[in-house]
C-alpha cells in the first residue's frame, strides 16, 4: 500500500485530552485490493529522541460487500466504515522531518456487522515532512 496524508498542528482548546493532532489520509493498494481514506486525531509521546504516535480515527473503504473463501470463510470486511486505530514509533531527522514506523488497522469490532471482522492490518515506514 501507498499512502499519502496530512497531519494539522494539535488542537489546543483540546488541552485536556492531550492536545492531539488531527489527521487525514488516503491508502492505495498497489495490487488492485481494498483502498480507503481515513481521519482522525493521533497524541504525539517525546520519549527523548524518539517519539511514540498513537491515533484512532475513521475509515471509507472500496472493498467487496461480500468475499468468500474456497473454504466458505468470509474475508469482506463487513461495512464501507470502519474504526482505524494507529500508532507510529518515530525519530525527528531535524527541525522539519522525522520517520516512523507505523502499524495502522481498519475493522468494525464487530459492531456493524456481527458476523464478520477479518480487518486489514498495514506496517510500514512514514516520513513526514512539515511544510
Amino acid at each position: 500500500d501507498i499512502e499519502l496524508g496530512y497531519r494539522g498542528p494539535p488542537i489546543a482548546p483540546l488541552k485536556v485530552v492531550g492536545s492531539p493532532a488531527p489527521y487525514a489520509f488516503v491508502s492505495v493498494n498497489t495490487a488492485g485490493g481494498t483502498d480507503f481514506i481515513a481521519a482522525g486525531l493521533a497524541w504525539k509521546v517525546d520519549l527523548g529522541p524518539v517519539y511514540v504516535r498513537p491515533g484512532v480515527g475513521l475509515s471509507l473503504n472500496n472493498g467487496p460487500d461480500r468475499r468468500v473463501n474456497a473454504d466458505g470463510t468470509r474475508t469482506d470486511l463487513g461495512s464501507r466504515v470502519l474504526f482505524e486505530p494507529e500508532i507510529g514509533l518515530g525519530v525527528k531527522l531535524g527541525e522539519r522531518a522525522s520517520l516512523e514506523a507505523s502499524w495502522v488497522h481498519i475493522s468494525g469490532a464487530r459492531l456493524f456487522n456481527s458476523e464478520q471482522n477479518p480487518g486489514i492490518d498495514m506496517i510500514g515506514l512514514r516520513f513526514n515532512q512539515r511544510l
